[in-house]
């Protein structure tokens, strides 16, 4: 059964190149891993992560035209790590405040994308409030105006 996208399958490192390295598939099949799909924080050095001869999941990202073969490790592994997360039902019912995890740090499983995003609102917010602030202060009952009294 030749490999499709999507799929994860096991395959034996055969050549680490430094953009990335080649995997041995099922029938006889050859694919690619970059650099940048070795693991989910940056690799400098891909040496460190993979060696030849390593046996490693991988997760078929794409397949072109020419049927090249593109695979990454860090995807199959966050699949294995969804796979094992409980799942945790929604509370029925209004949350309150002592159910709520004030510590947990949610950031931590927000994309980049989804942080500057979020970061960008906090700032347009806060900015709004401390132009709010800045402009009662301002107008605080006192006209300069050339306007006789």
């Amino acid at each position: 059964m030749p490999v499709e996208l999507g799929s994860i399958v096991e395959g034996k490192i055969t050549n680490v190149m430094p953009f990335g390295a080649f995997v041995s598939l099922p029938e006889n099949q050859t694919g690619l891993v970059h650099i940048s799909e070795v693991a989910s924080n940056y690799v400098k050095d891909i040496n460190e992560h993979v060696k030849a001869g390593d046996t490693v999941r991988v997760k078929v990202i794409r397949i072109d035209d020419s049927g090249k073969i593109s695979l990454s490790i860090k995807k199959a592994e966050e699949r294995k790590r969804e796979e094992k997360k409980p799942v945790v039902s929604a509370p029925k019912g209004p949350v309150r405040p002592l159910e709520i995890d004030w510590g947990a740090n949610r950031d931590q499983e927000l994309s980049f994308e989804d942080k500057l995003s979020k970061f960008k609102q906090d700032s347009d917010e806060k900015m709004q409030a401390l132009r709010r602030s800045n402009e009662s202060k301002r107008s605080g009952g006192y006209h300069r105006g050339g306007g006789s009294y």
